[in-house]
Parts: C-alpha cells; structure tokens; sequence
C-alpha cells in the first residue's frame, strides 16, 4: 500500500460519521428566463420549452455545487439520470442559460 492510498483511507475513515448524512441533491434538466408577466399567463396545460433536446447532458447537483453530469433515463416509468462524468469539485454548473 503506498503512502497516497493510506492518506486517502485515513482520510475517508475519518469522515464515515458523515456518510449517512442527508443531502438535497438535483438534476438540472434545464433552464429558461420566463417573464413574470408571460407566468400570469399560464394555465393548467401550458407547455413550456427548452433549448435542451433529448440526451442532452444534466448537471447533477449537491446542495449548490456541481458534483456530477449526466443523462436523462427511465427506469420503470419513473426518471433517474445515469452518471457520465465527476466533476472537479472547483468545477461550476453551466451558468450560460439566458
């Protein structure tokens, strides 16, 4: 065992008190800039679209830091998102929306 994988399991070993520990996470399908005057519009049935198409990749969320991207799946008729890449925990979420 090298001196790296040892510091790693020390570390992790120290931090087991907080792996049961809740967290909010979120899958940010996407996102739209919606005047308030366009939502007092809305009413049951009203569709609204984004940019984004279908397979395109979704920011995972904890909290409000980036943790993970992938893609959209369905698992017996409900949503989940298959994991395609960890982010660089200093890595930020795609803020390029409009």
């Amino acid at each position: 065992m090298s001196i790296e994988s040892s510091t790693q399991n020390s570390t992790l070993h120290k931090l087991d008190f907080l792996a049961d520990a809740p967290q909010i996470m979120q899958a940010e399908i996407a996102r739209s800039n919606v005047s308030l005057h366009d939502v007092m519009l809305w009413k049951q049935g009203t569709v609204v679209k984004f940019d984004k198409i279908i397979g395109s990749t979704i920011d995972v969320l904890i909290g409000n830091r980036l943790i993970a991207r992938g893609e959209v799946v369905v698992v017996n008729d409900r949503y989940g998102v298959r994991i395609n890449e960890i982010t660089h925990p200093d890595e930020k979420a795609d803020s390029n929306w409009k």
